[in-house]
């Protein structure tokens, strides 16, 4: 017998300390008292969207004015398969309370780890922490252009994600500037990912390791602990696919575009990365001759948001 289907509308909302709204299931529902992102199933013929303003006004008392599309997971229980549309927002009217009797509280995404989420939140978990922008590091003419580059796009476009690639540097020299620069991150409040060999991300200990899609191929299991982030390049279906097989928290697809490194090669294109990115329950960084511009398109389509090297590194 085929499994019960059901698609839920879900909310992360932030105010404007960046704190995210949680909300506690009954005890007496499935899962109860488990924290959650409030939301609820779709009645017939809405949208993801429609749902969502009228899930919030009847459980929380407020008007979303804005929202956006942050992730869509889909989860399968012994019983049904969920889909969890899930939508970003910062415009709402009112002041969120628990109008069905729920615990409601506000929390900031450094503090979910503190609470109990149904499993499938997991991703939802991740794309409300990471941001949106995604920079990879390009060339410098020497260490100290590569230090003003990097503070430039952590102070003036407010960068909170850096990847360090380096692939000219040897492995000391990558080293001594990813501890510079994993100092310089954490000064301005940015989570560094290596792109690196796992002994010289050990010795450094950054946020996290990112893997060439080579590399995401020829492993069996996740190579560090759940505590940093695992991040993958990939550029077709069969790498995404591996890189969630694997446990990557998230990922690059590319490219989208034609760019000027690679003039001439075959792109992706939103439609499929759209397809693509479906099938997986994580997030997922639009790659690829994409900028800054880009951001709500990639959004739309299902993305994370955009990574870039030409666009974030001047």
């Amino acid at each position: 017998m085929p499994k019960r289907r059901v698609h839920v509308a879900a909310a992360a909302i932030f105010n404007d300390q960046g704190q995210v709204l949680i909300a506690r299931r009954p005890s007496i529902a499935d899962q109860g008292g488990l924290w959650e992102f409030p939301g609820g199933k779709l009645a017939p013929y809405e949208t993801g969207l429609e749902a969502l303003r009228r899930e919030l006004r009847e459980e929380l008392g407020i008007n979303i004015q804005r929202a956006q599309p942050l992730i869509r997971v889909h989860h399968e229980y012994p019983d049904k398969h969920i889909l969890l549309d899930v939508w970003e927002t910062h415009d709402f009217e009112g002041e969120p309370w628990g109008r069905e009797g729920q615990a409601v509280r506000w929390v900031s995404p450094d503090d979910f780890g503190r609470y109990a989420f149904p499993a499938a939140n997991g991703p939802i978990i991740r794309a409300v922490t990471l941001p949106h922008d995604y920079l990879i590091t390009g060339e410098a003419s020497d260490e100290e252009d590569f230090d003003r580059k990097l503070k430039r796009a952590l102070v003036e476009d407010g960068i909170k994600l850096v990847q360090l690639r380096a692939h000219d540097l040897g492995e000391d020299a990558y080293r001594a500037r990813a501890e510079r620069a994993l100092a310089t991150c954490r000064e301005h409040g940015a989570s560094l990912i290596l792109n690196c060999s796992l002994e010289v991300f050990r010795a450094v200990d950054a946020d996290g390791l990112h893997l060439p899609s080579r590399e995401l191929m020829a492993l069996t299991h996740r190579p560090i602990g759940d505590d940093k982030w695992l991040a993958a390049s990939t550029h077709n279906a069969e790498q995404l696919a591996q890189a969630q097989r694997l446990g990557c928290d998230f990922a690059t697809l590319s490219p989208v575009r034609e760019t000027p490194s690679h003039p001439g090669a075959v792109t992706i294109g939103w439609h499929d990365l759209q397809q693509m990115v479906e099938e997986v329950t994580m997030p997922v960084y639009a790659l690829g001759g994409t900028s800054r511009d880009d951001g709500d398109r990639a959004r739309a389509v299902g993305a994370q948001g955009i990574a870039s090297i030409r666009d974030f590194w001047r």
